[in-house]
């Protein structure tokens, strides 16, 4: 049975330098999702984020802007402490929403439901089949990954968490599997969806070596998410030799 829902909703932003997108991340936010407040976690920002948040704190008086030492894994528990609506939603500073992105995700809610992940799709992906097959390899790997990019939550699922401090990645992961264990259904759909902005760093061979070790070590003991991996790590490349060609045209 579809479950009517209480609106409007807190929503979490973890910040750290985070001013090439955020203002961007943020009028999708506020465009797309019934915003109660949004609750800001900053890890001490030196560029522009803060002016960004001040300017939206002026323009809705519903900004909660928090500034913290510690990892992502702290930054999200202070978040979910922070959230007070029945549902509340984490949405990554360098995504931009779909359109309608709240009234989607509401039509799949029911009893059983304790989160819905939006597929992230990045944002430097061109052409209608390498989008496809893109689309199902991050859909599989959600499975066992997880991922905050745009998730909606149910708060009582995750009130009692304590996410391990080390986790500055993975603490997805470690989300997904909580929810699960209380007997919620996780879901990763396709629409709605978000577009990842990801940073230029990311875009480079030694942030991508550095990526990929990550993720390796994560699915060695998840062997099903090789392949997966794999076909990233192909995309990483093949945009890193894209990018490097524009430099030397």
């Amino acid at each position: 049975m579809v479950e009517p829902m209480v609106e409007p909703i807190d929503v979490a932003v973890l910040t750290m330098n985070s001013a090439a997108k955020l203002r961007e991340c943020l009028e999708s936010v506020y465009l797309n999702v019934p915003v109660n407040r949004l609750i800001v976690v900053d890890g001490y920002s030196t560029d522009a984020t803060k002016s960004i948040i001040e300017a939206f704190q002026r323009q809705y008086g519903n900004v909660i802007f928090i500034q913290e030492k510690g990892t992502r894994a702290t930054a999200r528990q202070t978040a979910i402490k922070l959230a007070k609506t029945e549902w509340f939603m984490f949405v990554d500073s360098d995504v931009v929403l779909s359109r309608n992105w709240f009234a989607e995700a509401e039509k799949l809610v029911d009893e059983h439901v304790g989160a819905i992940w939006g597929i992230e799709i990045w944002s430097v992906l061109k052409g209608k089949k390498i989008l496809s097959l893109f689309e199902r390899v991050t859909l599989n790997i959600f499975k066992w990954r997880g991922g905050t990019h745009d998730m909606l939550v149910r708060r009582k699922t995750v009130e009692d968490i304590e996410i391990p401090f080390q986790l500055h990645t993975y603490e997805d992961a470690y989300i997904k599997s909580w929810i699960g264990k209380k007997g919620f259904k996780v879901l990763g759909v396709y629409e709605p969806y978000c577009i990842h902005f990801r940073a230029d760093s990311v875009w480079t061979a030694k942030k991508h070596v550095e990526l990929l070790v990550s993720d390796l070590k994560f699915a060695l003991h998840r062997p099903l998410l090789l392949l997966p991996y794999g076909f990233y790590s192909a995309v990483v490349t093949y945009q890193i030799v894209i990018n490097k060609f524009k430099r030397d045209k």
